[in-house]
């Protein structure tokens, strides 16, 4: 993917990036001076290049991963596996913060300035269009991050992130509240879908954002805050433009869900899972649990064995485990793909009393992953369940289907907040159903960068 956002050197520097460290802890190259299409659609570029790959670190604070203790990034990720955001290690990896703010920077300027000095076109629409959806992306993964999880009834007093709306180094920044922030998102939005003129990008483009995209992401939006009619407007327009799956019965030409050239690619521009998080850890026994080994296709492409030799530390002990074949190369980017859209239908479809969408959705989607026997077994078990049992079972197609592709934590604060608990060289750290560590603390670089994260 590295070869598809090569940035063009457009950059001037005209402002010190020095006096926003106390604000929003973000240290962009300077405002720029484009004044062509090209030079936009880099600048833009920039804005996507620099939106952090933080799903690796999510999914070390869930059931689906074990630590690798034989390798030197794992120290890495110890306060993640602990739910350590209050005095966390110098070592640790933070979650990121200022990263989502960059791009925000990148979105803003042009947001900002492309009209007047590349003016109204078409193409400069459609670049338009992708930022204020960037801006909206952004907004959604940082509420998603350090706010707690949307509640109609205190959403208007709970607190969620800063918001930056222009390039002006000068604003002092401060939380705005879940409400207001989603307001925001909501206005970006429709002002990025009124604009946007690329139903889908050719592989290669799909790190941007198109009409499949928004919409994609309008789903997801409405499906974290259970509006489930709209939730399932937005799924339903998304599939009518395109509804392939991988199928991975297929003896030929069998990609990865999650690959970039997928058929079911929507858009791949984040790293769900990075080397270091795919050398640090193991599959948990929780996740191998939820699947049939022999007759779900998913185990096979989606873990690999372990990458340890005889004579290597841990060797005994680590042989048979397996690890996550779904990162470390850039063929695996990942933001929204049709499996996903999938499973938000047919929980939207539930949710709104059409079980017999639901279930023919949720069926397609195993249709697709499953060996013909195993399916057809399936499909006799999975009919003749109530509106209960088949939630339940649209839950856990979700942990399969998406599993390691950064969805997992965010389910886990929608879907209950449950007990969990992990082993860390002979200690047991857990993390109680309702956990006030379910929203993350703002880190501490951010804090120290701006006291209004206090």
């Amino acid at each position: 993917m590295n070869k598809i956002i090569k940035l063009t050197a457009i950059l001037f520097l005209i402002i010190s990036a020095s006096s926003c460290k106390k604000y929003l802890d973000i240290e962009p190259v300077g405002k720029v001076i484009p004044t062509t299409v090209e030079d936009f659609r880099a600048l833009l570029n920039s804005g996507y290049v620099q939106f952090p790959s933080h799903k690796s670190n999510l999914a070390f604070r869930t059931d689906e991963l074990t630590l690798n203790f034989y390798t030197t990034e794992t120290p890495n990720y110890y306060d993640q596996y602990k739910w350590n955001d209050l005095n966390p290690d110098a070592t640790s990896m933070e979650m990121p913060y200022g990263g989502f703010y960059t791009s925000i920077f990148y979105a803003n300027s042009v947001i900002e300035d492309i009209e007047t000095r590349a003016g109204v076109s078409t193409e400069t629409a459609q670049i338009k269009g992708e930022a204020y959806l960037l801006r909206a992306y952004a907004l959604f993964e940082l509420l998603n991050l350090y706010a707690k999880p949307f509640d109609k009834n205190t959403a208007a007093t709970d607190r969620g992130v800063p918001i930056s709306l222009k390039i002006d180094l000068e604003t002092n920044y401060k939380p705005s509240t879940v409400e207001v922030v989603y307001n925001q998102i909501f206005a970006d939005l429709a002002a990025g879908q009124a604009l946007l003129n690329v139903t889908s990008f050719p592989a290669g483009q799909n790190y941007r954002f198109s009409k499949r995209a928004a919409l994609a992401l309008t789903a997801r939006i409405h499906e974290f805050r259970g509006e489930w009619s709209s939730a399932l407007k937005a799924s339903q327009e998304g599939l009518a433009i395109n509804d392939k799956l991988e199928d991975l019965n297929a003896t030929a030409n069998v990609l990865s869900p999650n690959n970039f050239k997928s058929v079911e690619n929507i858009m791949s521009m984040e790293s769900a899972f990075n080397p270091g998080a795919t050398n640090a850890s193991f599959v948990s026994p929780h996740l191998l649990g939820i699947y049939d080994p022999q007759n779900d296709k998913r185990v096979a492409v989606y873990f690999k064995k372990a990458t340890v030799f005889p004579g290597d530390a841990g060797y005994e002990e680590n042989k048979d485990k397996l690890m996550s074949n779904k990162g470390n190369l850039n063929d695996f980017k990942i933001s929204f793909r049709n499996g996903e859209l999938y499973l938000i239908k047919a929980e939207a479809a539930l949710q709104t009393e059409d079980l017999g969408t639901a279930l023919q959705t949720l069926l397609a989607l195993k249709a697709k992953r499953l060996t013909p026997a195993y399916f057809a077994t399936e499909q006799a078990r999975i009919s003749g369940l109530g509106k209960a049992d088949l939630y339940q079972e649209i839950l856990n197609e979700r942990e399969r289907e998406l599993a390691l592709e950064g969805h997992r934590w965010y389910d886990l604060r929608r879907y209950g907040q449950p007990v969990m608990t992990h082993e860390l060289k002979g200690v047991t750290y857990t993390i109680q159903k309702n956990d006030p560590r379910y929203t993350i603390r703002f880190p501490q670089s951010a804090i120290r960068a701006n006291p209004n994260l206090q």
